[in-house]
Order: C-alpha cells, then sequence, then structure tokens
C-alpha cells in the first residue's frame, strides 16, 4: 500500500492506492506509480486551499502557479539556516495568495510575536484613519492637543512641531531620547521638555517616542485607546484577533513597540497596502493615504554616497512610519529582524519574525535568494521539495555531554546569589530527564521546566529578556510567558539552560560555571545587546 499525503496548515489530501501481490506485474506497478506520481504532482499545482470561514483569510496556491521558482526559496532556507539568522516564522504570498509559509518549531501558526517597530506601521495606520475620519490633519501642530503638558517656555521649533513631523522621524531632536523618557512617569511631559534643535521636518533622527505621541493624539480625539480604536477600523475587517499592546503609565498604548500579533497578521497588514488600501472590496484605508504613507518623505543621510546607498535597506528613505527599501519596495520593520516587506513590482509580501543582531544582513538575503525566484521558471518537483521543507522547520536543542554524576550532586541542592543587597536562590531539581528549577527573587518564586536536550513547554512568570525592559510598565499583564526550555552540560561543570520566549523573539541562556562550592552564574540574550550578566554564588547542601 502507498499513501500520499500534501499537508498544508489548511485540509489535505490523501490518495491511498493498494495493490495485490501477485507476481510478473513489476513493469505494470512502476508504469503505474508514475502515473500517479504525474497526477499527484499535477493535483498539487492545481490545488487551491482556501482559508477558514472566515473571508479573511487567504487563499493558497504553489509557486510554480504564481510563477515563483521553489528553489530560490529553497536556497533562502539554507542560507539562513546556515547563519547566524534564527529565523520563527516565513510566509511568502504573491497576488494575494500565499505559496510559501513555515514555522521553526516550537515557534507555531497560533502564536503572537513581538513585534518591536513594526508596531510603528500599525499606529500610522491609525493616523491615517483619522485624517479620513476628519478627526486630525498631518498638518494640525502637536502642541494643541496636550496643553497640561507643555513646558513654561515653548520653542519656535516646538510650535512648529506637525503631526506629519512625529509620522516622518524628523522631530528636531539631537538625538533618540526614548529609552530615558519611557523611564519616566509622564511620556508627554518629557518628551516637550526634550529641545528640539533642528526645524522640524529638516532632518531624520529615528524617533520612538514620537510614535507614542502618534498614539496620545489618536487618543485624545477619538476617546479610545489606539488599540481600540483600531479594533472595528482595522482589526475586525482583517480577521485579526487576540491582539495585545503594552501601555504607558498613563494608559496610553507605547504605540512605536509592544504590539504583539500573529505572523498571518503581518502578512494581512502587507497585503492591505499592496491592495492599495482595498480588502475584499472594502476601502479599509484610503488609497490616497496609502500612497503617502509608503512614499519616499526624508531621507535617512542626504550625504550618503552611492555605493553605501545601493548596499543599505536603511538609506533608502522613508515615509510615514515605513522605511523604504532597495528594490522599489518598502517596509514594516522591528527590531531583531520583524519584517513585513512589499514589493509591489512583484505584487508580492514577505514577512518574516526572528531573532538577529544583522538586520541588514537577513534582508540581504532575501533580495539575493527569494527576490530573483519571482518571474522565474519553477517546476513541481521543487514545490513539493519546498512544501516538505517547509513542514519541518525546527530549531534542535543543543546537545552536550553526559553528566549524571553532577546531576546527582545538585539534586535537590540551592544554589545562593547576593547581588547588591539582594538575595537570589535557584533550587534544582532533576527528575530523569527533566530539570525543574525553582528560583526565589524578592520573595517571588519562578519556576523553569527543561528537558535534557528536548524542548519543552512550560509557562513562567520570569520576566522575559527585552529591549526596553526599564521602560515604566513593561510588559505588564503580559505574564505567565509561554516558553520551551532544554538543557544541556556544555562540559562537566557548565551547566547550560535554554529558553525561549516562543511570543517574544528571544532566547535567554543561563549558564552555572561549577567549582566546588562556588558558582557563577551567567544570563545572556540579544535583548541586550550581547552583554552577559554574571553573578557568583554558592553551592548550599
Amino acid at each position: 500500500m502507498k499513501i500520499f499525503s500534501l499537508i498544508t496548515r489548511k485540509p489535505c489530501i490523501i490518495i491511498k492506492i493498494t495493490f495485490d501481490n501477485k507476481p510478473n506485474r513489476p513493469t505494470k506497478i512502476t508504469n503505474l506509480m508514475k502515473s500517479i506520481y504525474q497526477f499527484v504532482l499535477l493535483l498539487f499545482v492545481s490545488f487551491q486551499v482556501f482559508g477558514q470561514e472566515n473571508a479573511t483569510d487567504f487563499q493558497y496556491s504553489s509557486p510554480t502557479k504564481e510563477k515563483v521558482d521553489a528553489k530560490g526559496i529553497l536556497s533562502f532556507l539554507d542560507k539562513v539556516e546556515a547563519s547566524e539568522h534564527e529565523l520563527h516564522s516565513l510566509m511568502i504570498l504573491r497576488r494575494g495568495k500565499v505559496i510559501a509559509e513555515g514555522w521553526w518549531e516550537p515557534y507555531g501558526t497560533k502564536l503572537k510575536h513581538t513585534m518591536y517597530s513594526v508596531s510603528k506601521t500599525y499606529t500610522a495606520t491609525a493616523i491615517g484613519l483619522a485624517v479620513n475620519e476628519g478627526l486630525i490633519s498631518v498638518e494640525d501642530k502637536v502642541i494643541k492637543f496636550f496643553p497640561h503638558s507643555l513646558p513654561e517656555k515653548i520653542s519656535d521649533n516646538l510650535k512648529n512641531l506637525q503631526i506629519k513631523h512625529l509620522l516622518t522621524m524628523s522631530v528636531g531632536h539631537a538625538k533618540d531620547y526614548t529609552f530615558s523618557i519611557v523611564k519616566t512617569e509622564d511620556w508627554a511631559s518629557s518628551f516637550f521638555a526634550v529641545p528640539i534643535v533642528n526645524q522640524p521636518g529638516e532632518q531624520f533622527v529615528y524617533n520612538t517616542i514620537a510614535t507614542y505621541m502618534l498614539s496620545a493624539i489618536v487618543q485624545k480625539v477619538s476617546g479610545q485607546t489606539l488599540l481600540e480604536y483600531l479594533q472595528p477600523r482595522l482589526f475586525k475587517p482583517l480577521g485579526i484577533e487576540e491582539v495585545d499592546w503594552e501601555m504607558s503609565p498613563q494608559g496610553i498604548n507605547t504605540g512605536g513597540y509592544g504590539l504583539r500579533v500573529k505572523t498571518e497578521d503581518m502578512a494581512k497588514l502587507g497585503q492591505l497596502f499592496l491592495q492599495n488600501g482595498n480588502w475584499n472590496g472594502q476601502q479599509i484605508l484610503p488609497e490616497s493615504w496609502i500612497k503617502e504613507a509608503r512614499s519616499l518623505k526624508i531621507l535617512q543621510n542626504p550625504e550618503a554616497s552611492k555605493e553605501d546607498k545601493a548596499n543599505s535597506d536603511w538609506l533608502q528613505g522613508y515615509g510615514y512610519q515605513m522605511w523604504r527599501s532597495r528594490h522599489e519596495s518598502y517596509r514594516a520593520d522591528g527590531a531583531f529582524g520583524q519584517y513585513i516587506l512589499i514589493l509591489p513590482k512583484q505584487e508580492a509580501v514577505i514577512v518574516i519574525t526572528s531573532e538577529t543582531s544583522n538586520l541588514q544582513a537577513l534582508l540581504s538575503e532575501v533580495w539575493n535568494h527569494i527576490l530573483p525566484a519571482f518571474d522565474s521558471e519553477g517546476n513541481i518537483s521543487d514545490d513539493l521539495a519546498l512544501q516538505n521543507r517547509l513542514e519541518n522547520l525546527s530549531h534542535k536543542p543543543t546537545i552536550g555531554v553526559e553528566n549524571r554524576l553532577m546531576e546527582g550532586l545538585l539534586d535537590e541542592k540551592s544554589i545562593a546569589i547576593e547581588n547588591n543587597g539582594r538575595r537570589i536562590e535557584y533550587y534544582f531539581d532533576f527528575q530523569g530527564n527533566n530539570l525543574e528549577i525553582n528560583s526565589i527573587e524578592d520573595q517571588k518564586s519562578q519556576n523553569i521546566s527543561s528537558g535534557k536536550e528536548v524542548w519543552v513547554a512550560g509557562m513562567t512568570e520570569r520576566k522575559q529578556p527585552y529591549l526596553v525592559s526599564q521602560a515604566k510598565n513593561a510588559l505588564n499583564g503580559l505574564a505567565p510567558y509561554k516558553v520551551f526550555s532544554s538543557y544541556h552540560w556544555e562540559d562537566f561543570q557548565t551547566l547550560v539552560i535554554e529558553i525561549k520566549y516562543i511570543e517574544s523573539p528571544h532566547t535567554e541562556t543561563i549558564k552555572f560555571y561549577f567549582d566546588g562550592k562556588k558558582v557563577n552564574i551567567e544570563t545572556s540574550s540579544l535583548a541586550n545587546r550581547g552583554k552577559s550578566k554574571v553573578f557568583q554564588g554558592i553551592l548550599i547542601e
């Protein structure tokens, strides 16, 4: 018996053929099998898998049918999986149909993902909706919305600051003050307290707190938070559900970061822009706004050389909270490699979630491998190879050395750490091939369950690594966090715990270096910009 199965995230086809075992039929069976194989390939190409009953779900097609060579996507997967980039999901759409999608286990389709600055494009979309409703104009002066947050002396540059300057990162600040402002109690007042040294509109300075001010303006004019305002106007029409967005101490959505949505939700926003604001026959956003938002408004560095500009996706200009990219494209862009790439010439949207420290290198791999695949002849065999590859993506846990002796010595023991007057304890409980670690800090108990060289799903109150962890209210209300964790022994004295916070880009690594009763503990993640924190402790018998 032979069973052929074509599996997608949507319904699958199974064809079952049964043969008897009579002799002298090898040639006929071989020919029949070839015919069946060709039929299955043809069926795969022609079969379109429609979404769930929700009309906003995408249709599905194959690369070959949409004139895309699957070898280019396979080459991209080869390259990134051999690189420093850790991809979590990939979706590629052409002409509104999904031609490739995959999630690297333990990440999955139903999980949200921290967007970082992709949030900015959603915020700007709310501004577009508010403009369309006549609530505001991009020419409006910013200070008129915040009469009680202004400094005693208002400079001419502050007086002239308009909404469009917030949208285009041309406020006039000397640098981005976000990381200091978000530590304060009143972010709007702190924003206005920073001197505007340049005339608004003249110079690009990336400015996340400027996007927060856009969120605050939406709340001022609508009486709703940014998230509440977008629900009936954007999220519901596009079928985007279970969204959450962080807030400032004043109860205003953070705007420039803090949004969490699913990969498919990112693709929907990208497709909405590609379709000039139209979704299933409904004009969600005015086409005029889409054209304004994606068009060049300001250059990041007008003095950049041709060579630098040719090699950089950060020197192509900026629109309304969207980056212009090479190859006549534009994008929503978030820290550590969150992308919604919109390619009008190719009628395509490419969505990536990941954790990487080299954002340009990851984008360059898209241009080097996926871009040339458009309008290239493919074949159905490569389509099947790609489908199989996408269904088997995973991040394997690290394999270490066998070290049962140390596990026995550490079982039901604790490590005590004194750090700036604070005491932290780690309690170890080895249970066969599982490790339960209980940490106690500030009288709060937090548990992590890890599998020995396998991922174990769990929940934890332990705060995930985060680029803006110092912000007031940072991550409030999001715990407990979904995690997958594994452990291994790097050598006979070094225990390594890897914790993937799978609704964020980040993995936290905790290393315990044992030297008799002395223990060094090192924690690290890319969210800390590669910097490790090292603590010294002692083993308690």
